[in-house]
């Protein structure tokens, strides 16, 4: 039977590797759309770059946001 503890433990060995790769993931994409992409084009290499770090940025809190709220529902709910 496997214990409690190493349950929990696991979970936050779960949790931790699932959010370094997707750290590692955000770090290397790009998050425009087609029509961005095209504008993007066309401003030339830099313009491009400032415009997805913009995007990332804006991205952010939304994210913040869906994460505090999955959280806490997750502990009310019995987690940990």
């Amino acid at each position: 039977m496997i214990s409690r503890l190493y349950l929990c433990i696991m979970k936050r060995i779960v949790s931790i590797a699932m959010l370094c790769l997707l750290l590692l993931k955000a770090e290397v994409s790009d998050a425009q759309c087609s029509i961005c992409t095209k504008t993007a084009q066309q401003l030339g290499h830099k313009p491009a770059k400032a415009l997805n770090a913009g995007i990332i940025y804006l991205m952010i809190a939304p994210l913040a946001i869906i994460g505090y709220v999955g959280i806490r529902w997750w502990k009310q709910n019995g987690g940990e």
